[in-house]
Formats: structure tokens, C-alpha cells, sequence
């Protein structure tokens, strides 16, 4: 449905305007007509066409800015994880039925287009893609907003899938992707590493001087994000690291090549990579250079920016609001500290007040591993000026534990900062902040009541919930088109700025004809997905059978191991008996490891080598069906995620902080079966208990078989449906057996199963059961889809954002 934005945009906008703009990038960046153009060169120019629309609108939203004042945010997230550009800045503009009517006359396929551009490898999961949806929503609903990140120029890796075995290959997306980049070399700062910290003392006052550094240079090159029926643009700001030394031209002429260039590349490898592998000292200190150089460049500039427009810092803690998420960007608090005390010779004491006044935090998991740890030599051979304003953040704030808790060593210990020669940055983002949230009920309940319960006893009113959102636009209006006109026709299009209104959708929950066209849309959406599969794979999709769909991260916590086990019991019945009635089901795969986890790989090996043996046997392919895409990520997800059925969000309760990817498919009509993790429980109070699969243990039932003593073996004693599945194991599949996972399941190397997939895993498969028989009974099946998608408003990123801004920021819309 066209909107009267939309009619307004168009009338602005016109089709001779639109080709006359086109022709002009062609001509001055190409060479060529309209008609000599290549898919690429149309691709490039019409890129280049839409930030001519954006920067007279962010020009404009500038101004308007800066006349009513008032606060920004900046939001400070080491990954943003956006996906492809093209598609969401036309819809957001609402021109995007001009441009595709306008390419089909000059003999070229929008949708064609959209493919020409690489999906930014910017993001890895979760956290990237929940930064990525909330610039979405800031600039949707017309808050002032910056993020910032690292250019990464080969991204996290595309991954290849040979023989089992995940290869990791650059991933090389600027070539085409880069012209949505606008360089800012006038923004550019430097940033220090290592060297030594001189003090001297001038007129009563510690100098600190910093010698023997090395410099990397900064530059800023600007991403330019939309809202929808909007007339904000917000700037995604994204760091590359650039050599200051000038190319040895002498060592060059000498014959000397590596040496003339390698000084060059060792400040550059800073932005080459996300998330390097860190198992060994030299990935440990890239990555702390990398949090640094990020932090400190975003500071810089931030402050840089203030002053032009302020002349003065005075009102800096009224006027700014930078937002940590996740503990990456922690050290920007030290680094503000070091702006304020070195450059600008403010007190400790008013230096820190702006500090904790200026920075909030997000939390995203409990787990120990994941709440970075930094050893505190290595940090302070890199950072030696921050190390030492760590040290004293440190000594002031345990010397007002002792004053709180005097003699309570255990507890002034796990609240320290620095201990036992580490660094924790957790700790740091609380201490430096004012306010710390939680990403569900769930999470933030179990922070105050675990990790942080320490600091939430010293002062509850720090802490808070902020429930994750997804961007509702991108992933239901755009990714599923089809479905966004049933709305449109059924309740109106006032949900596309106000998601709360989906709601009303529920009244058609009796309605046949309604239901049966939400059938038809969930049938086309899979026939799009088959399509695609078929491309890339080869493979032919039954699209009759139940679409059962896995991705995220490959992460022990989110068990995808359970999820193949309940498929290897299910196919080795099917084997024992092949006559078996059992309605046909496709499980869908899609999930990278990181590069150095060695149990992950094991589980995509699994899941391959399962998926293989099954190939093999023709007659039993068309009940069960496995496949694995490789390489996923935002343009995959927004094809799949539509056509899924069953959703599976089967965490162990209490290891998943939120997750996004429940809400996505939530509001796409899946049915979510999953474990009481996350924002699952709110999902579930959402919905009702009809119309998701809730199965296995509370977080308190975890907790207390763990300190009762969980033995996995006894689950494997119990249950003849486990018994199958992991026997099948040891024997393998397709020539390949996996008795590191037997051990891992049974014995262990110290816990055995250690998420307790085992514990699980009959509730799990019983809930799968009662899933098949409720998707027989198709009228059953769309009510319960169509409950899914009209409770899924309050899942939306503007809902977040909104209490962001309310709870958290104290921000206003301009």
C-alpha cells in the first residue's frame, strides 16, 4: 500500500527526475548510457544517486538539530551488522516503486540490482544486527543519534562448508560495497599505543607526558542511515587505521621490499579483521588494540565535534549520552578520562563526574567467558597511560568499598576492578556508568541476581531492563512483502510506524479467509526459499513438508546439538523402519563458528555428515531432510526467515540474554519452540501458552540439578530415544563417526554435557511431536501463526529505542 509520504516522495520525485539523475552518475563516473550500462554500473550509480537524496536530508536534519539543541546519543558497539543497503534506504525514502518501475523501462531488474551488493562484514550475530536495527529506530523516530565501529575491511570471514570442514575466507565486500562510504580524512585523529609515561609537575599540577609511542591514524568514513517516513538521517561512523609513517622509499630502491611496506601494514591490520582469533598473545593484543583504537577515535572525535559547536566542554555531561554496548567499548571510559585530565587539565574528581554522568551500559550475557578479562601486563604494555587511570579508577572505588564494607575482602574483590593481575572490563562498565540494563526480564533479573548483584545491593536504582527489538520495517514490510499487504488490506497500514497496532490483526484469528491467505503467503514465501536453495545448492525442497529452522551463532549454549540429536533419533527410527508415517520435515541449518572453536566445528561436521548420509538414500529424503547454508548472514535471513514454520530457540534457560532472531521469525508467522531463555518468556506471555512450544528447564531447575550434581549419564539410562541417538554417534553417518561428541555428551573432559542437551532432550523431542501433529491440522496451525504476528509489536525496535531515550538517555526528538 502506497502511503501519502509515499505520494509526496514520488511527486518530488518522478521518473524523468530519477533517469535524468542516473544518467548524469553514469555519464561522469562511467562513461556510458543508460543503455550501454552494465547491471554493476546501474548498481554503483544508483547508489550514488540515493546519497545525493541523503545528504540534503541530513543536511537539513543537521540544521534542525542544531537550532533546537538538546542531547545526543552515541552508540559505541564494535560490530554493526546492517545488511545490504540499497533495498531499505529506497523503501525508507518510499521511492523504491519509481526506481524499480523506471529500471524495468530501461531493460533492468530492480531485484537484480539489489544483488549486486555485498552484505557489509560489519557484524557477526546478535549484537551486530540489534545495533544495526536500533540506528534503524533513532532515525525512524527522529532522535539525534551517532554509532560507531571499526571499517572492517575483510569483515568477520565467508564461510565455505568442504567435506565438514568450515573454511574461513575473506570476506572481501568493499570492492562494491564502499560507495555507500563517504571519507571524512578532515575528521581523521591519531592514536597512541604503547611507549612510556613521563610525569613532571608544573605550577602545583601533574604533566603527563607520553614518549616513545607509536601512532595510528584514524579516519572516519560515513554510512548514512535512514528512518522510515522520516526526515531524520543519522551517520554510522566506521574507523580505519592508517599508517602515519610515509612509504621507505630508501629501503625500496635497495631491494628491501617487505621491509619498505610491512610498517605500513602492521598499523592497517588494526581494521582488517572482526573478532580475530584471540587464543593466542598476538590475536589478545589485536583485539585490545582494536576496543582501543575505536574507543579512543570515537572520543576524540566526539569531544572534537562538541567544541565546534559548543566552544566550551562545560555542558558536555548535559548534552551527550554515549551508550556502551557490550563491554568492548569499555575502555572508553578510561579514554575520556585520559581527554579530560591530559588535554583539557580538568580535576579527577570533575573529570569522573562527567564520566558517570555521560556513559551507560548494556549487558548482553552472564556468561564468564563472554565478560571480558584482560591480563594486566599485556595491557599495560600497550596502554600504559590508560593502565595507570584503570589503576586509579581502581584504588578510589575500592577505597569506598571499604568504607561501605569494611573487612568484607570477598566481596570488595569481586567488585574491584583490577585483581589478581587482570583487568575485568564488566566491572569497569558498571563502575563508569550510571545506568546498566539487562536485554529481557530474564537477563536483567538474573544480572542483579548473579554477576552484578553486588553492585545492584550498592545501588539498585543503577540498574534496569530494556527488553531487545527488531527493526519491524526491514523485517517484516520489506522482507515480506506479501504478508505486509494483508495487513495493509486487513487493519490498515498505521502498524508500519506504530507496530503496537499489529495488534489489531488478532480479530482475524476466526476468519477462514484471512487464515488461508496467510497459508498461501507462508506456501510462496517457501517457494522463494527453494528457489534460492536450489541456486546455490542444487538441492530441491519438498515446500509441502514443515519448514524447521535453526540459525544463529554456533554456539554450544545455543544447541544445536540437541536440535541434531532429536533429528538423528528421528531419522534412525526411520531407517529401522522406512514405511514409518511421518509427515515430511526440511530442518534448516545456518550458523558460523568462530574460527579457533574447535566443539562448534564439530557441530557443523555433525550436521553435515547427517545431512550427506541422508542424500544417499532417496526414498528416505522425502520424509527428513537436512540442510546446512553456509555462509549466513543478513540478505540469507531475510529470505529464510520467511518462509520458516518452526522456529528454534532452544537455549539452555538462563545462558541467552535475549535473542533477536526469536522475534524476527515471531512476527514472519513462525511458531516458536523453545526453552523459558531469554526473551522466549516474554514471547511467550505474549502469545499464550497455545501458541508456542515451551519444553524442558527453568533457569531454578538448571541451577538446582547442578547443585544436586548432574550426571548426563543418568538421562542416557532413562530414555530409549536418547539411547538411539547417541548410540548413532559412535556408529556415524556417511562413513564419518563422532565419538569426540560421544565423549563429550557422556563423559567429558571435566562436565560432561555442560549444557545439558541430554537433560533435555526427551521434553524437547516431545514438544517436536506435539508441533508435527498441530502442523497436520493446517486451520490450527495459521491461527497460531497469525497470534504469533499480532503480538509481535512490542517487539519492535521503536519500542526499545522509545525506553532507551525515556529510562535511560533522557533524549528528545528533534
Amino acid at each position: 500500500m502506497t502511503t501519502e509520504r509515499d505520494k509526496n516522495m514520488e511527486q518530488n520525485f518522478d521518473k524523468e527526475r530519477f533517469k535524468e539523475a542516473l544518467s548524469t552518475k553514469l555519464a561522469s563516473y562511467f562513461g556510458v548510457t543508460p543503455e550501454e550500462a552494465e547491471e554493476a554500473q546501474i548498481y554503483k550509480s544508483l547508489v550514488l544517486v540515493v546519497r545525493d537524496i541523503l545528504v540534503k536530508k541530513r543536511a537539513k536534519f543537521h540544521e534542525a538539530r542544531k537550532k533546537r539543541g538538546g542531547k545526543r546519543v552515541y552508540y559505541m558497539c564494535m560490530e554493526f551488522l546492517i545488511g545490504r543497503s540499497l533495498k531499505n534506504n529506497l523503501c525508507n525514502l518510499g521511492i523504491e516503486p519509481i526506481v524499480r518501475e523506471t529500471l524495468s523501462e530501461l531493460g533492468f531488474s530492480l531485484s537484480a540490482v539489489y544483488k549486486k551488493e555485498p552484505d557489509p562484514g560489519l557484524g557477526n550475530g546478535g549484537l551486530g544486527r540489534l545495533a544495526a536495527c536500533f540506528m534503524d529506530s533513532l532515525t525512524t523516530l527522529s532522535y539525534p543519534a551517532t554509532g560507531h565501529t571499526i571499517c572492517y575491511e575483510y569483515g568477520l570471514f565467508k564461510q565455505k562448508i568442504i567435506d565438514g570442514v568450515q573454511v574461513e575466507l575473506p570476506d572481501d565486500w568493499m570492492n562494491d560495497g564502499s560507495v555507500w562510504l563517504e571519507p571524512r580524512a578532515d575528521k581523521s585523529c591519531l592514536v597512541r599505543f604503547g611507549g612510556r609515561v613521563l610525569e613532571s609537575w608544573e605550577n602545583g599540577r601533574c604533566k603527563i607526558h607520553h614518549v616513545d609511542y607509536e601512532e595510528v591514524q584514524a579516519i572516519p568514513y560515513d554510512l548514512m542511515i535512514t528512518g522510515a517516513e522520516s526526515e531524520a538521517v543519522n551517520i554510522l561512523r566506521l574507523w580505519r587505521a592508517h599508517s602515519v609513517r610515509t612509504f621507505n622509499m630508501s629501503a625500496f630502491t635497495q631491494g628491501q621490499y617487505v621491509k619498505a611496506i610491512e610498517e605500513n601494514i602492521s598499523a592497517e591490520t588494526i581494521s582488517k579483521v572482526l573478532y580475530p582469533s584471540d587464543h593466542h598473545t598476538e590475536g589478545k593484543m589485536l583485539r585490545l588494540s582494536q576496543q582501543y583504537f575505536l574507543c579512543s577515535a570515537a572520543l576524540q572525535n566526539i569531544i572534537a565535534e562538541y567544541l565546534a559547536g559548543h566552544g566550551t566542554l562545560a555542558d558536555f555531561k548535559e548534552k551527550i549520552a554515549i551508550h556502551l554496548n557490550d563491554t568492548h567499548p569499555a575502555l572508553c571510559i578510561p579514554e575520556l578520562m585520559r581527554i579530560l585530565l591530559d588535554m583539557y587539565s580538568y580535576s579527577w574528581e570533575d573529570a569522573w563526574d562527567v564520566c558517570t554522568h555521560v556513559f551507560s551500559y548494556t549487558n548482553h550475557t552472564i556468561m564468564p567467558e563472554a565478560l571480558e578479562v584482560w591480563n594486566e601486563d599485556l595491557f599495560k604494555l600497550k596502554l600504559p597511560r590508560i593502565h595507570q587511570i584503570i589503576v586509579e579508577i581502581n584504588r578510589r572505588y575500592t577505597q569506598e568499598l571499604w568504607s561501605l564494607y569494611p573487612g568484607d575482602w570477598d566481596r570488595i574483590s569481586r567488585m574491584a576492578i583490577l585483581c589478581g593481575g587482570q583487568i575485568r572490563m564488566a566491572n569497569l562498565s558498571v563502575v563508569g556508568s550510571y545506568k546498566v540494563n539487562g536485554v529481557s526480564k530474564l537477563h536483567s533479573e538474573l544480572l542483579t541476581k548473579t554477576v552484578f548483584h553486588d553492585y545492584y545491593k550498592k545501588d539498585p536504582q543503577q540498574f534496569t531492563n530494556v527488553t531487545n527489538g527488531i527493526a519491524h520495517r526491514r523485517w517484516l514490510i520489506y522482507a515480506n512483502p506479501m504478508l505486509a499487504a494483508l495487513l495493509d488490506e486487513t487493519i490498515g497500514p498505521d502498524y508500519r510506524k506504530q507496530p503496537e497496532k499489529l495488534s489489531e490483526f488478532a480479530k482475524f484469528a476466526n476468519d477462514n479467509a484471512v487464515l488461508e491467505q496467510l497459508s498461501l503467503i507462508k506456501k510462496a514465501n517457501k517457494e522463494r526459499f527453494a528457489r534460492y536453495v536450489k541456486e546455490k545448492t542444487g538441492l530441491l525442497l519438498n515446500i509441502d513438508s514443515i519448514f524447521d529452522v535453526q540459525t544463529k551463532r554456533l554456539h554450544e549454549y545455543k544447541r544445536q546439538l540437541l536440535n541434531a540429536l532429536q533429528i538423528i533419533e528421528a531419522y534412525t527410527k526411520l531407517k529401522e523402519n522406512p514405511t514409518l508415517n511421518m509427515l515430511p520435515q526440511t530442518y534448516l541449518f545456518a550458523a558460523k563458528a568462530a574460527p579457533g572453536y574447535h566443539m562448534a566445528k564439530e557441530i557443523i561436521k555433525l550436521i553435515y555428515f547427517i545431512a550427506s548420509d541422508i542424500e544417499k538414500q532417496p526414498a528416505l529424503r522425502e520424509k527428513i531432510r537436512v540442510v546446512f547454508m553456509e555462509d549466513y548472514n543478513v540478505s540469507l535471513a531475510e529470505i529464510l526467515i520467511p518462509a520458516a514454520d518452526l522456529s528454534e530457540q532452544i537455549s539452555l534457560a538462563g545462558k541467552e540474554a535475549s535473542g533477536t532472531g526469536n522475534m524476527k521469525f515471531m512476527i514472519n508467522g513462525a511458531v516458536t519452540i523453545g526453552t523459558l531463555d531469554g526473551a522466549n518468556i516474554e514471547i511467550s506471555e505474549a502469545v499464550g501458552p497455545d501458541n508456542i512450544y515451551i519444553f524442558g528447564l527453568n533457569t531454578d531447575e538448571v541451577d538446582e540439578l547442578w547443585r544436586r550434581g548432574y550426571v548426563a549419564a543418568d538421562c542416557y539410562n532413562k530414555s530409549e530415544r536418547l539411547r538411539r541417538a547417541i548410540d548413532a554417534l559412535g556408529s556415524g553417518f556417511d562413513g564419518h563417526t563422532f565419538s569426540e561428541l560421544f565423549a563429550y555428551l557422556l563423559s567429558g573432559h571435566g562436565i560432561a554435557d555442560p549444557y545439558m542437551c541430554l537433560a533435555d532432550f526427551d521434553s524437547y523431542c516431545l514438544a517436536h511431536d506435539r508441533a508435527l501433529t498441530d502442523y497436520q491440522n493446517k486451520n490450527k496451525w495459521n491461527k497460531m501463526a497469525l497470534h504469533n504476528i499480532a503480538n509481535a509489536g512490542i517487539f519492535s525496535s521503536d519500542r526499545s529505542i522509545e525506553e532507551y531515550a525515556q529510562k535511560i538517555w533522557s533524549l528528545s526528538k528533534v
